[in-house]
């Protein structure tokens, strides 16, 4: 496969958030349900792959709303994202499971969802507390839906792991 034929995989899904909302409109028209789930998705790993395919799982198609870099570093801190914002949308974009990918500068996506008001809001269940857009989706029809938790996996715990077995100066 050649660059171009890869690249053409994901680059037209990855869309401004007015286009997610027109195509969350053709989509609507259609009658065909739409997931929204977001994140920082730094260091994609087999625990989020899980959760975007459970998500995906949930409606005909799946919007992933992506934090932007300066959005990751108010929540996570300087050190953070690993990965640029147009890297990690381009991963989440080449996986199957997802259809959509957006980016967005809050450090919640509350206007994101109530704009683009999906059939389902997914979060992981450890979010169950609080669910940023979880009114605006009831209100329009919508539900939430918690995502199981794969243990062990996080981009944290794989920063550790990485840390601990290279941190010391040796090469990997």
């Amino acid at each position: 496969m050649n660059d171009r034929t890869s690249e053409e995989n994901w680059a037209g899904r990855i869309l401004t958030r007015a286009g997610l909302c027109a195509e969350r409109e053709r989509l609507r028209a259609a009658g065909r349900r739409l997931a929204f789930t977001n994140g920082c998705f730094d260091l994609l790993h087999t625990g989020h792959v899980s959760y975007l395919q459970w998500a995906r799982a949930t409606a005909d198609a799946l919007a992933v709303g992506l934090n932007a870099d300066e959005s990751v570093r108010r929540l996570k801190g300087p050190l953070r994202p690993l990965l640029p914002e147009t890297e990690r949308a381009q991963v989440l974009a080449a996986l199957r499971c997802v259809d959509y990918v957006t980016i967005f500068t809050e450090d919640e996506p509350a206007d994101l969802i109530a704009a683009l008001t999906p059939d389902v809001l997914v979060k992981g269940e450890d979010w169950a507390h609080y669910v940023s857009g979880r009114e605006a989706v009831e209100a329009a029809g919508g539900r939430v839906a918690l995502a199981p938790l794969v243990p062990g996996r996080s981009t944290s715990g794989l920063i550790a792991r990485i840390i601990e077995a290279y941190g010391r100066g040796e090469q990997p």
